[in-house]
């Protein structure tokens, strides 16, 4: 069946993912391959001091992406997308969109926020369990411990994945792996730990709220599970043409960490990814429990529920797109005009040129803060001494080790510490778009080869999309692993790189650099005001 007819007779199916800078979609055949492709760029705007994306922005870039993914299929078949097989919604995890009926109680707490620190630490200490600033349930009781008058109007409490899927099906649910961010989920019943339920609600009863956490919560779904129709509502909110039908079945809606586990075929015990984008985190599926909590390392799930250890950076490619914009518009003072990807390729491609521990130099790529490195704030730097080897390539190698150092820092608690057991590590995200570069960094990074395969560029809309595909066409009831395995990649592992002694030396010589000067990021965090 050709892409055309696929379209045509409604057996395409569509995966929508709200990045942190990127809105995307995309349409996959009955082989899961892309077939088209639509998407809005966006911005998270500081508010208050918190970051968020306001409700009306998450409408217009939904409505623009699909726009634009619908005007991509007119002009490659020449035809309207009138119904689908199956669609699945993907957002970046975490945050706090608390909702009285239909209206949001206070504009959208991001991951990205850090102002959580007391609410983590004592939920961390009464659950025995490491709970990250960003996790939901870390808000929710912060807003409580600082008397926000909003919390006892509370009827709902979501995601950004969960709250588009509720306006497009009018079901309250989330995919494990999503709810997982939430607050955790016992890997047993894949759903929220009953004992640490009980615990929060025994906390909070002081206070007297007409709500227990249960109440306010979505029901967790695990992969596989029909999560839903396009109610004809949500048909228009999506697709303002009015050409998209209603009746379209939906999966859970998932984070972006489940669906860059999908996508890079890792949701097997012993594989793991790393995603590096705008934020970064690695994901290594386990076959045990850790042996302690670690407040560096949170405990998540695959969209099927498998127990997974998360080590998340709030940065990763930011800084080093800002350096890329100042090299170009110095190459356009010049008079030379220079295509941005073509810029990045050689940009990238110039820090395999510098010294395996940079010449000494030192980037801190802190946008925003960085919990696993102790920093509620955040100030992009570049540290040097008179005598380091300061050159483009040396500057551009220690802006890529930079962008991976926070990941290194958690990873060698699960490798060294734990002495977790992997047998693939596979990377996905900007970072890897240039060939062998990303791959060669994160191989020395973490000591082990790591794979890219031909499809990671297509991320976390490929990987929500896939779990569309597996409601709708799993005929085998094949678990979400063997599904993944036999009837998607097929054997394909990608191409992999491993690491050189010599670049595992010099990252290693960088990280000790690294450490030691955190005070001097430190210093200008208290000492540089925004």
């Amino acid at each position: 069946m050709t892409a055309k007819q696929t379209i045509q007779e409604g057996k395409a199916i569509l995966g929508i993912e709200f990045g942190s800078t990127r809105i995307k979609a995309v349409l996959i055949d009955q082989d899961n391959k892309p077939i088209a492709q639509g998407s809005h760029t966006w911005e998270n705007q500081l508010v208050d001091g918190l970051w968020t994306y306001s409700t009306e922005a998450i409408w217009y870039g939904l409505q623009d992406c699909y726009a634009d993914l619908r005007k991509n299929v007119l002009a490659q078949y020449e035809i309207e997308i009138e119904t689908l097989a199956a669609i699945g919604i993907s957002a970046m995890m975490h945050g706090y969109m608390p909702f009285k009926g239909n209206d949001i109680l206070v504009p959208f707490r991001t991951w990205r926020n850090t102002n959580t620190g007391k609410a983590a630490a004592e939920l961390s200490e009464l659950f025995n369990y490491n709970i990250p600033l960003r996790w939901s349930i870390s808000h929710l009781y912060e807003a409580i411990l600082d008397n926000e008058e909003h919390v006892g109007d509370i009827e709902f409490l979501t995601t950004l994945a969960g709250y588009v899927h509720w306006q497009l099906t009018g079901e309250k649910v989330l995919g494990v792996g999503d709810a997982s961010g939430m607050i955790p989920v016992d890997p047993k019943t894949k759903t929220y730990d009953a004992t640490m339920v009980d615990k929060f609600n025994k906390l909070i009863a002081p206070k007297g709220f007409n709500w227990t956490l249960l109440d306010i919560l979505p029901k967790s779904l695990n992969a596989g599970e029909n999560a839903g129709f396009l109610t004809p509502e949500g048909a228009n909110r999506l697709d303002v043409s009015g050409h998209l039908k209603p009746g379209i079945p939906l999966c859970p809606p998932e984070g972006d960490a489940g669906t860059g586990m999908v996508a890079t075929n890792s949701v097997k015990q012993r594989t793991g990814n790393v995603s590096a984008g705008t934020s970064s985190f690695s994901m290594i599926v386990l076959e045990k429990e850790l042996s302690k909590p670690y407040e560096m390392i949170d405990m998540v799930t695959t969209p099927d529920g498998s127990l997974v250890a998360m080590v998340h950076c709030n940065n990763c490619t930011s800084d080093i797109n800002a350096w890329v914009k100042i090299f170009k518009e110095y190459a356009e003072l010049l008079g030379v005009k220079q295509d941005t990807n073509t810029l990045y390729t050689n940009l990238f491609n110039m820090a395999l040129k510098g010294d395996p521990d940079c010449g000494g130099l030192i980037s801190f790529n802190y946008i925003s803060g960085e919990p696993v490195t102790g920093m509620a704030d955040g100030r992009p730097l570049v540290v040097r001494s008179a005598n380091d080897k300061f050159n483009l390539a040396n500057l551009m190698r220690a802006h890529l080790y930079g962008a991976i150092g926070v990941l290194k820092v958690g990873n060698d608690i699960l490798l060294k510490e734990e002495n977790v057991q992997v047998d693939r590590i596979t990377g996905h995200g900007g970072y890897f778009t240039t060939p062998v570069v990303g791959q060669r960094m994160l191989a020395a990074a973490l000591n082990s080869p790591i794979s890219v395969m031909e499809t990671a560029g297509e991320g976390g809309a490929w990987g929500i999309a896939l779990l569309a595909a597996y409601v709708v066409n799993n005929t085998k009831n094949l678990s979400l692993a063997d599904y993944l395995d036999q009837v998607v990649f097929a054997g394909n592992a990608g191409t992999s790189i491993a690491p050189t002694p010599e670049d595992v030396e010099g990252f290693n010589r960088y990280l000790e650099n690294y450490k030691a000067d955190l005070a001097i990021e430190q210093a200008a965090v208290d000492h540089h005001k925004l």
